[in-house]
């Protein structure tokens, strides 16, 4: 591992490596380990007379005069000709007027930029200029693209990952050379080398595979070490079904669906049966999974026992806290839940876990604050953490630790299919609540490209006037000069001058905890009426009046996701929309994105979007934040996950404790994993 400090680089100092930080970049490993998420490729010029608008297209051809520059109120304007054997293209740069002194009359130059249409005719806006001989040198060559924040340009990230691949000590290769020879893999310093500078697409696929199949390897190793040492454990904890438990789920105002009395019994089954509970439980957004947990959760307490229920994010668990708090004031239960936070102040901390020590709390709602040390629980019991996908194998591993063995249960509502779900999930056993209460009112869906803009807008106004809100979803943060999306900054701007009299807001992952709070919040509570967000709201917050989903660029979304995503609506009485926006405009992607149109059932939209990914679909779209893999996708890379879980259940038959020599260093590189998952927690 290559610890050392960025700044060690030479031209990054003090300012440079907190914009690094930004994108979660400390150490020389971590930029190692921040792959590109595109790439872009230097093909052969295209004739002036066959350029498309909305692409980025090279050309090549004679400058027909010097640059004009034109000032108009605080930009500068560069505009010139390009002409080659088919006819003229007119170039435009914005802000750069050196290039004045730079380009001539009579010069011969390549071109690279986005064809826009300007006043009815096609303009390259803001190209790269290269001459001849410098642009046959990266001909045919893949540029990575990584993802950037204000300040930090592609450039300098580019400039840095050559420096550090340069200085690099290269790693003994922890995986044995006889299964990197049965599955066709790299070794792993030309991988990770490649994975930045490929020379070609072959060989970017020969890297990632090395690299995806480790992210994989080492994730399937830790979770069959926590199945070994939680298979068939007793459990310390004698729970019977209590009374009260059972009149208050007969006096609820409806009855559960056949599916979630179905999951609820299996989870009943686990609680009284002797062993401990190691269960999953999948379902749809809206299918009915927290009412399991409360009812799982009261049992714990009814026998005398503590629970708690972690969720990712604070309003979340607020929101949890509260409901909790209104049902059993409601049906006058007994038992009383109390809220644990990161952003609590150390006093209310203190007085929490105080309260908790000494079981004056029975269940126990909050966030990753719930596992940390200096919270002692009394008999728990029970733990159940919400979004499963959301913590990872160390944050699994340190529940089990809190108390002696509780039970524990995992919720999550992406739909992963069954196959896979068994793979990933191999420590749990698995329910699904695969039917949803009849009340609930369909989403209706909508598959519209660009031009339909301005049509969603006045339906988000006519909805926010019927006391509503909206969510739009935009796939980044900010504008980057390498890659043509949508991002949450810039949209909410020109959103605010389109809608000047409706409450917006942006919310982003780069964002300050208290910030995201702030906002998430004031969007639960109805002070905002539009919220412009990249992925963070996938999970999160509960927001009934939501009815409109707007998703910028949902070509550049996993299937899965977008039903997530759509998910965060049709939660209230009233009927919601889902509008996906397809920024690309080609026919492939609209079929594609038809599928979401068809069905609002994840489980068939999830299998659907594994039989449509292919090894070669592994650009722009992958199920962003899916477990703890940077590069792997569960969907396109869905062969070679069943493959490393064959491999992973050979060495474990063969070598179940990692004890044989050909094993040694797998066995280090598997503790360093499990020792990196619990350091992200921050305990």
């Amino acid at each position: 591992m290559n610890l050392k400090s960025i700044e060690t680089l030479k031209g990054i100092g003090e300012k440079t490596s907190r914009l690094f930080q930004k994108i979660g970049v400390d150490t020389i490993e971590d930029l190692l380990e921040y792959y590109p998420r595109a790439y872009d490729t230097y093909e052969e010029p295209s004739p002036i007379a066959e350029i498309r608008p909305d692409t980025v297209m090279t050309v090549a051809g004679m400058l027909e005069r010097t640059p004009d520059v034109k000032r108009y109120s605080r930009v500068q304007v560069v505009t010139a000709s390009l002409r080659d054997g088919s006819g003229t293209l007119q170039l435009i740069w914005y802000n750069m007027p050196y290039l004045h002194a730079t380009l001539k009359a009579g010069m011969r130059a390549v071109l690279r930029g986005r064809i826009i249409k300007k006043s009815g005719r096609l303009v390259m806006e803001q190209p790269e200029v290269y001459t001849p001989e410098a642009y046959g040198e990266i001909l045919h060559s893949m540029q990575p693209v990584y993802g950037q924040t204000k300040g930090l340009s592609n450039k300098t990230i580019v400039r840095a990952q050559k420096q550090a691949l340069a200085s690099r000590r290269m790693i003994r290769d922890y995986l044995p050379a006889d299964l990197r020879k049965k599955h066709e893999l790299a070794e792993y310093n030309f991988a990770i080398e490649h994975i930045h500078f490929p020379a070609d697409r072959k060989e970017l696929l020969f890297a990632r595979k090395r690299l995806v199949f480790d992210e994989f390897f080492l994730f399937l190793m830790a979770v069959r070490r926590l199945k070994d040492k939680r298979v068939n454990k007793t459990s310390p904890f004698e729970i019977q079904l209590s009374e009260e438990v059972n009149s208050f789920q007969a006096s609820l105002p409806y009855s559960l669906t056949g599916a979630q009395q179905k999951v609820l019994d299996e989870v009943y089954a686990d609680i009284t049966g002797g062993q401990v509970m190691n269960r999953l439980v999948q379902g749809d957004v809206g299918s009915g999974k927290t009412i399991i947990a409360i009812l799982a959760l009261m049992q714990a307490a009814f026998n005398g026992y503590q629970g708690a229920l972690m969720v990712p994010t604070e309003v979340l668990a607020r929101q949890h806290y509260e409901s909790m708090m209104d049902l059993f004031d409601k049906y006058q239960i007994p038992k009383v839940p109390i809220l644990v936070t990161g952003s609590m102040t150390a006093k209310e901390k203190r007085i929490a876990y105080e309260k908790i020590a000494a079981h004056e709390a029975d269940i126990i709602i909050g966030t990753h604050a719930l596992i940390q040390e200096k919270v002692i629980y009394d008999n728990l019991a029970l733990v159940i953490t919400d979004e499963q996908h959301r913590f990872g194998v160390g944050q699994r591993e340190l529940l089990g630790k809190k108390g002696k063995e509780p039970h524990v249960m995992v919720m999550s509502a992406t739909p992963i299919p069954r196959t896979l779900a068994i793979i990933i999930y191999g420590d749990l056993d698995i329910s699904v609540i695969d039917e949803l209460p009849a009340n609930r009112l369909p989403i209706k869906n909508c598959v519209v490209d660009t031009g339909y803009r301005k049509k969603a807008y006045d339906f988000i106004k006519k909805e926010v006037s019927a006391g509503r809100q909206a969510y739009v979803i935009c796939p980044m943060v900010e504008a980057s000069e390498m890659i043509d999306a949508e991002n949450v900054i810039d949209y909410t701007a020109s959103l605010k001058k389109a809608l000047p009299q409706i409450s917006i807001e942006y919310l982003h992952g780069k964002m300050k905890a208290k910030e995201k709070n702030s906002i998430m919040e004031r969007f639960a509570a109805g002070e905002i009426s539009v919220l412009v967000s990249t992925t963070v709201v996938e999970v999160g917050v509960n927001v009934p009046n939501a009815t409109v989903m707007m998703i910028e660029n949902a070509e550049r979304f996993g299937l899965a996701q977008l039903h997530q995503l759509r998910g965060r609506v049709g939660r209230g009485r009233h009927q919601s929309y889902c509008i996906l926006v397809n920024g690309s405009g080609q026919d492939g992607t609209k079929e594609r994105l038809d599928i979401l149109n068809k069905s609002n059932d994840g489980f068939f939209i999830a299998s659907e979007d594994l039989k449509l990914r292919g090894p070669g679909d592994i650009f722009g779209i992958r199920q962003s934040g899916e477990l703890e893999f940077k590069l792997g996708d569960i969907f396109t890379d869905a062969n070679l996950l069943k493959t490393v879980s064959d491999e992973v259940k050979h060495i474990f038959s063969e070598d179940p404790d990692l004890k044989k020599e050909e094993n040694t260093e797998l066995n280090r590189k598997l503790s360093e994993y499990l020792e990196k998952s619990y350091d992200r927690l921050n305990l």
